[in-house]
């Protein structure tokens, strides 16, 4: 039996949610409140598997509650995030704060024990939105992490506005072959003009030792 607690503010919403799980043979709601407050001591107490927590709760955030919970080693509860608010805005600080799982109150009823299910499993639970929203965070990889040397060099000199055949005069390569190594960069970086290129050069810091831009020898 999964036992549940469940921390809303709505008091129709949470009777709809016991219901709905009560019904089901192996799910069974132990205790709910209205506050992050009152959660707490309760959560603490009953140590429930599952808690379903609320973001907005009128005494404070729901991440807050999930921080203070989880700040507890030996607790054994998972918390799965039901709220009306989309991954876009809470999910990274819900996750960070130890939330185990992130649903929107839109979701279908059966989507909604799956996910109970899925956390009281020991296993994160996500829709393929909040995964997008997770991608879209992650920071951007290094140049290094994608280029080979000479492709970098290549990507700053022509930031610095050299044209192929100049480049190709610097590093002793036909102009050919610095067109081959531009239009590499250009598709490992999904980048489309060379105003992209130099705003990516800028942005990574690519560009710092440019001095006039005259000679770029030693770039």
């Amino acid at each position: 039996m999964i036992r549940v607690f469940i921390t809303d503010d709505h008091t129709v919403l949470r009777s709809g949610l016991r219901l709905l799980m009560n019904n089901e043979p192996d799910i069974q709601v132990i205790g709910e409140a209205n506050t992050g407050a009152s959660a707490i001591p309760q959560i603490e107490a009953l140590q429930p598997d599952v808690v379903l927590m609320d973001i907005s709760l009128p005494d404070m955030n729901g991440v807050e509650v999930i921080r203070r919970l989880k700040q507890n080693p030996a607790a054994g509860y998972r918390i799965l995030v039901l709220t009306m608010h989309p991954e876009a805005d809470y999910l990274r600080p819900a996750l960070d704060a130890g939330a185990d799982g992130y649903v929107v109150k839109s979701v279908a009823d059966d989507e909604l024990l799956d996910a109970i299910r899925v956390v009281h499993r020991g296993r994160s639970f996500l829709r393929a939105e909040a995964v997008s929203v997770l991608i879209d965070d992650s920071p951007s990889p290094k140049p290094e992490q994608i280029l080979s040397e000479r492709e970098i060099e290549i990507l700053r000199l022509v930031a610095h506005g050299h044209t192929n055949a100049e480049i190709g005069g610097l590093l002793y390569l036909s102009p050919k072959t610095i067109d081959t190594y531009r239009r590499r960069v250009m598709q490992k970086l999904r980048l489309q003009t060379r105003s992209d290129l130099v705003d990516y050069a800028l942005k990574n810091g690519l560009l710092k030792s440019s001095g006039s831009g005259g000679d770029d020898r030693d770039a």
